[in-house]
């Protein structure tokens, strides 16, 4: 086995199905990965082998059918699965977030009704906070929901949705009248069932269609209207209405540190490519790797690699204690992601212009990278966090 992003202290369960995903992603994920990202096809073949594998329950408790392992055990996993092709990584980020705060949040008759379904992928989850003009700022969130007798009627637009048109369950963030002076706390969180696919899906419920993406391909990106949309009472999550911006953030938290397991598969596959191709490209007699220049690029980045793993491991081992982790998830998140950018960029160097083409994967690595950087918050919202967590812990005492 490579030496780089290794984990101590598993237990054999977990070792069983790092084993396992591992082999999956070089047998049924990097070889096809190339077409797939070039012709934007959604990887039904793949998705139906994490099925069969259970990964869609991997978090999920065994009571309700799934396998009930840990956010260090999903975040190894995806580091793998992202090794291979990001986007399929994507297809299960959003579902793992929504069955973590159906978990940690919502009423029992709720995670009785949709977990163990999610346990086996019969309902595939995906979640919306962001708005056309609101970036980070999701306080200022503008979709409304208002109640209506035991119901609501929801009305806005919703942006950025990963896995709108092919998921048919979304936690949906929106604002609803608390009557709070803080803007966060009139926020309530909604689970929106829905047929896949695009065009008005339901009576209210509009999914205009893809977004074109730059990278990130396969996986479907999209836009979310409420037009009239009614919905029932009891489909807020956790039962009471001016909590969902916590549930949100708790989700977002468990998604960062997604985002940084992420971001250390693909600069461990990024890494991979360079020094097989270092040792089989020669210049000027000898191969590239025997130059200074070029070993000395991979030393950094397997160091890169290797450090943005051991802060993911870590900030996932915190949140599984049970412990705040909010001020880890960010710096987690930040140096995975700009460490994942430059690694990549590095290998695409080395590749010279081979980088260039289209048949070499370190082209798709490269216009995959840049999203890790602005995905569950840019690196100055994790900055922001990280200072904030800081400023918390070593408050001055003078």
């Amino acid at each position: 086995m490579a030496r780089l992003a290794r984990t101590a202290g598993l237990t054999d369960v977990q070792e069983e199905i790092l084993s396992t995903v591992r082999t999956f992603v070089d047998k049924e994920i990097i070889p096809h990965a190339q077409a797939l990202e070039h012709g934007d096809t959604y990887p039904a073949d793949i998705v139906e082998g994490m099925k069969e594998m259970g990964l869609f329950g991997l978090t999920i408790p065994e009571e309700f059918g799934g396998l009930g392992e840990s956010l260090l055990t999903y975040a190894l996993v995806v580091e793998q699965i992202a090794r291979g092709w990001m986007s399929v990584s994507g297809v299960i980020n959003t579902h793992f977030i929504v069955a973590h705060m159906l978990k940690q949040h919502g009423t029992p008759e709720q995670q009785q009704k949709y977990l163990p379904r999610m346990a086996t992928g019969d309902v595939r989850g995906s979640f919306s906070m962001s708005e056309p003009e609101l970036g980070s700022d999701v306080a200022a969130i503008r979709t409304r929901a208002t109640r209506d007798g035991d119901d609501f009627v929801i009305n806005g637009q919703k942006m950025w949705l990963t896995n709108g048109g092919t998921s048919n369950l979304t936690a949906v963030l929106v604002k609803t009248d608390e009557g709070a002076e803080k803007a966060h706390q009139n926020l309530t969180t909604f689970l929106v069932e829905k047929p896949e696919g695009y065009g008005e899906v339901v009576p209210g419920l509009t999914i205009p269609g893809k977004i074109d993406k730059m990278g990130y391909k396969g996986v479907d990106t999209t836009e979310m209207v409420f037009d009239g949309f009614r919905i029932a009472g009891s489909q807020v999550l956790g039962g009471a209405t001016g909590r969902g911006f916590r549930h949100m953030m708790d989700g977002v938290e468990v998604g960062r540190v997604n985002v940084a397991a992420r971001a250390c598969g693909i600069a461990l596959r990024s890494f991979e490519l360079a020094i097989e191709y270092a040792q089989q490209r020669k210049t000027f007699g000898k191969p590239i790797v025997e130059h200074q220049a070029i070993a000395f690029k991979l030393a950094e980045m397997a160091t890169k690699v290797e450090a943005a793993h051991l802060m993911m491991v870590n900030a996932a081992r915190l949140k599984d204690s049970g412990a705040r982790n909010d001020v880890e998830a960010g710096m987690a998140k930040l140096i995975a992601s700009e460490y994942c950018a430059e690694v990549t960029q590095e290998a695409f160097r080395i590749h010279g212009g081979y980088g260039y083409s289209k048949e070499y994967e370190i082209e798709r690595l490269m216009r995959e990278a840049p999203f890790l950087l602005i995905g569950e918050g840019t690196s100055e919202i994790q900055k922001t966090i990280i200072s904030r967590g800081l400023l918390r812990d070593y408050q001055s005492r003078g």
